[in-house]
């Protein structure tokens, strides 16, 4: 498995700040925040005058491209994406499930267009996923597995997140070995409580939460998942560099416990 981190922690500031400190913490790659809400990382609108930065800061701090996280299903803007990763290098763009939970026509109208997406991704020769999410139409381990009866291509994947997971009244050890047959990318985090948002980014920390991220890491290896592990902690952009830089450490620290435990590492 590869470590990496989605440089959403470090949205408050540029990409070669939060490349890095993701370096310094020990990570293995990075996986790249097109979310524009939320950084000002990989714009999309101009992405080619960034492509290059990304290339020699990878270079520079010896961080793989684990991945890209853009959530809109737009189909322009998701194309753009697909052309930013081809460019760049980037396996995997990672998007939202679209739709809303307990709503039938809103779940086939994500079904559909995540298959239209994985259609197109197949072209470019990147792999899409997509994770089940907390008030979305794909939520949990039943809506997922739908997902993946559904959506057949080869350039799809399944985006596990064990906390929206664990915030849908479900098992995360559970739930993961159900679809690991699927699992292409991992979104790690911690969370106290079931609450419908994962908290305080601190609580976000791997290991500070209720999750048995133990556990569940275990099932990973043993199914022979050799992918990227990306912590993703949103809601960080009020904190300090010291605060984002001790979250990103600790979550490392954590998760290389954890492939220890097991024997991954």
């Amino acid at each position: 498995m590869k470590l990496g981190a989605n440089s959403v922690l470090f949205g408050r500031f540029d990409m070669r700040t939060a490349f890095e400190h993701i370096a310094m913490a020990g990570y293995d790659g990075i996986e790249i925040s097109a979310i524009d809400s939320m950084s000002e990382h990989l714009v999309l609108d101009r992405w080619h005058g960034i492509a290059p930065d990304i290339r020699r800061l990878a270079a520079e701090f010896g961080l793989a491209l684990l991945a890209m996280e853009q959530p809109s299903q737009d189909p322009v803007r998701m194309e753009r994406a697909f052309q930013a990763a081809v460019d760049i290098g980037i396996p995997i763009v990672n998007c939202g499930p679209g739709g809303k939970t307990g709503d039938e026509a809103s779940f086939q109208q994500s079904i559909e267009s995540l298959g239209r997406l994985a259609n197109l991704a197949e072209r470019y020769g990147v792999t899409l996923c997509a994770k089940a999410h907390v008030g979305a139409a794909i939520y949990d381990t039943p809506t997922t597995l739908r997902l993946m009866q559904a959506v057949t291509s080869p350039a799809f994947g399944i985006d596990m997140d064990p906390s929206h997971i664990y915030r849908a009244g479900e098992n995360p050890v559970e739930a993961i070995a159900a679809v690991i047959s699927r699992v292409k990318h991992v979104h790690i985090r911690d969370c106290k409580g079931r609450q419908r948002g994962p908290g305080h980014p601190r609580d976000q920390a791997n290991g500070r939460g209720d999750i048995d991220l133990v556990g569940y890491i275990r099932v990973l290896h043993e199914h022979g998942y050799t992918g990227p592990v990306d912590l993703e902690v949103i809601g960080a952009k009020d904190l300090s560099l010291v605060e984002c830089s001790i979250i990103a450490a600790e979550a490392r620290g954590h998760m290389q416990a954890c492939l220890q435990a097991c024997g991954a590492r």
